[in-house]
């Protein structure tokens, strides 16, 4: 207990943490403000090393087979807001800029996505049953940060459309147009595109159980003449479009694949077209994923600071025509999620098990508040092959969302 004693001294400068050890003696670690206030129970000694050197996995895994728990009516919620508040202060500790640098420097081994590897990765995540997506995501299956023009009054459904209806403007189609969807998900917004022009989507997606819903969807809404979804690797495709979308694609690429992504963007745009990105980034500068997302949640999967995408856009020549940042939408988008989880709790463990619901629940409560208090946010590129294949104001974007709600769309 000495050690992370030590760690959790220079850690908590705000909020009080009360930690019960696996005696049953309580230590205390208070900042000021004092609030919030967080009491842990540890039960298994041997976990006292493990958060000095592995933080984020030990407290999740620690959490997930129940030797981590919380007491006076403290949630998870509650123990990672006062963490994640405290986050910039683990750069006082030595041990901790040694786990950073060795995890940094492991980070091409970590992201290296090939064809093989990547199929992989989006089966681990993607292919879990249908019906858990259901219980939390909004009716359109929308897996993505939805955009809040009233946060306190938008419901998650309303959040995504507004999101649809945002990507669409700027896109900016035309009858007749070929759209591309890498990475297409459930296949909401190829179908949403194919709505609201009539145009050819083609959504391609390494997830063979968001295919299969994709392509039932298409045939339920009779677009299947305007829209198709299929196993592919966006390095594999060949045709030419007019417009390609991607939305929360390039998080699975990996950094040092950056380049190949958009070059291969850069060959499958036709000219005069454009291309819309849609990542998580980070503000801060290039890192290394989460341990626990990384193992759990999304094997070769990295969110790109800001600076990074910039400078592959660079490399390969594309225009930068537009660039917006989207701050505090993912989290209001993730905590809508949480709730939604929480309230199905019972079905999603008759699907998996306690470990499994304790381990998403993990999953969406530390990644909400990395948009709050940490350095994620969501970025939107327009990129062209010349300088004005894309209008040279942003009036467009407003006309044209304002044309698609007065149509209901």
């Amino acid at each position: 207990m000495r050690l992370l004693s030590t760690l959790l001294n220079k850690l908590i400068t705000r909020g009080t943490l009360h930690v019960i050890d696996h005696k049953g003696q309580m230590h205390t670690f208070a900042g000021s403000p004092a609030e919030p206030m967080v009491t842990i129970h540890i039960h298994d000694p041997k976990l006292y090393t493990r958060l000095v050197f592995k933080p984020d996995i030990a407290a999740a895994e620690s959490y997930m087979d129940g030797t981590l728990t919380f007491e006076d009516g403290a949630r998870l919620l509650d123990f990672l807001t006062l963490m994640v508040m405290n986050t910039k202060n683990m750069t006082k500790h030595p041990i901790q800029n040694l786990v950073r640098r060795v995890r940094k420097s492991l980070k091409r081994v970590h992201e290296f996505n090939p064809i093989a590897k990547s199929q992989e990765n989006a089966s681990h995540h993607y292919d879990l049953t249908e019906d858990l997506y259901r219980m939390f995501l909004d009716t359109d299956m929308q897996y993505s940060c939805g955009y809040f023009t009233n946060p306190e009054k938008d419901t998650l459904e309303d959040a995504q459309l507004a999101k649809k209806r945002r990507i669409a403007a700027k896109l900016d189609l035309e009858d007749g147009m070929s759209v591309l969807d890498i990475g297409c998900g459930w296949g909401g917004m190829g179908l949403y595109l194919a709505q609201v022009a009539d145009v050819k989507v083609t959504g391609i997606a390494l997830a063979k159980e968001q295919l299969r819903v994709a392509n039932t969807r298409a045939e339920e809404m009779k677009l299947t003449d305007r829209a198709s979804f299929e196993y592919q690797d966006y390095r594999e495709v060949t045709q030419k479009f007019d417009r390609i979308v991607s939305v929360g694609m390039i998080e699975h690429v990996g950094a040092q694949h950056l380049d190949e992504y958009f070059a291969a963007v850069q060959n499958l745009l036709k000219p005069g077209g454009r291309a819309l990105i849609h990542s998580i980034g980070r503000q801060n500068p290039p890192g290394a994923t989460n341990a626990f997302i990384r193992k759990y949640i999304f094997p070769g999967g990295y969110s790109p600071s800001i600076s990074e995408a910039f400078a592959s856009v660079e490399r390969v020549g594309l225009w930068v025509d537009d660039c917006e940042v989207w701050r505090l939408h993912y989290h209001y988008t993730i905590m809508h999620w949480l709730e939604r989880f929480l309230a199905h709790w019972d079905e999603a463990r008759e699907l998996y098990d306690e470990r499994f619901c304790r381990m998403w629940e993990f999953y969406l409560t530390g990644v909400a508040l990395g948009f709050k208090y940490g350095t994620n946010m969501n970025f939107h590129f327009i990129l062209s092959h010349l300088r004005d294949d894309v209008p040279i104001t942003r009036d467009y974007i407003g006309k044209n969302e304002r044309a698609l709600k007065k149509r209901g769309l």
